[in-house]
């Protein structure tokens, strides 16, 4: 790991592993095991069309997306009937503890910049 006392370039291969979700992939650049962060997980993730998660939330981590291409659309509330949607130079905040679905239902793949403080937590719910 380099010199913690000064700022440092984390490349993409170098910032270890982090759960999938099946049709989505995150890379982490930004985290615990790459720069021994101890209070944010950054790195891009990419949804392939017509993909969505399972039902989940991020206990105490607050969310961020920037979206980069594509659109990103969030279902939350009741029977996760509301839903609210970013698409490329837009951001997306999901608060702590929101139970959420996530999914891309467009035809083109959607890739985004995605932060979480204090760290990449994901609970999934049934």
């Amino acid at each position: 790991m380099p010199d913690p006392s000064k700022p440092y370039v984390v490349k993409p291969q170098d910032a270890g592993s982090t759960a999938q979700t099946p049709g989505m992939v995150r890379i982490p650049g930004v985290t615990a095991d790459s720069t021994g962060a101890s209070r944010i997980w950054l790195g891009t993730v990419t949804v392939a069309p017509h993909q969505k998660s399972l039902p989940h939330h991020h206990g105490e981590a607050e969310t961020a997306v920037y979206v980069l291409r594509g659109h990103l659309r969030v279902l939350f509330g009741e029977g996760y009937a509301e839903s609210v949607e970013a698409g490329p130079n837009e951001f997306l905040y999901v608060p702590p503890f929101i139970h959420h679905i996530e999914e891309n239902p467009y035809d083109e793949e959607y890739e985004g910049v995605l932060a979480r403080s204090p760290d990449n937590i994901v609970v999934n719910v049934e």
